[in-house]
């Protein structure tokens, strides 16, 4: 039982890694080692398993389209776009007030 709905929120899209593949997913499908390469800092055991919460959850798809994997955002996980945006939004906006450099 949650006691706040943010609580759920959380409890489903929180942490970093989680949050960072729904936001470069929310640009498009990706091949898997296109989304590998975009989320950077993350050990590969990390990465799969945070795909397959995310895909558990219902906000992402795994598509075989050999040779390769495809993922994309499910109907669900689009409509998180909004909420991705504030948060990308936010991030900028923060970097720009305390001087911290984000790269690509």
């Amino acid at each position: 039982m949650y006691h706040c709905p943010v609580e759920l929120a959380l409890d489903i899209i929180g942490g970093k890694w989680r949050a960072v593949v729904l936001a470069h997913l929310k640009e498009g499908p990706h091949h898997y080692g296109e989304l590998r390469r975009k989320v950077t800092g993350i050990s590969e055991k990390m990465f799969v398993q945070r795909l397959r919460e995310l895909q558990d959850a219902g906000l992402v798809a795994r598509v075989e389209r050999p040779p390769h994997v495809e993922y994309s955002l499910t109907e669900e996980g689009r409509t998180l776009g909004p909420a991705l945006q504030a948060l990308y939004d936010w991030g900028v906006q923060r970097a720009a007030r305390t001087g911290v450099v984000i790269g690509q």
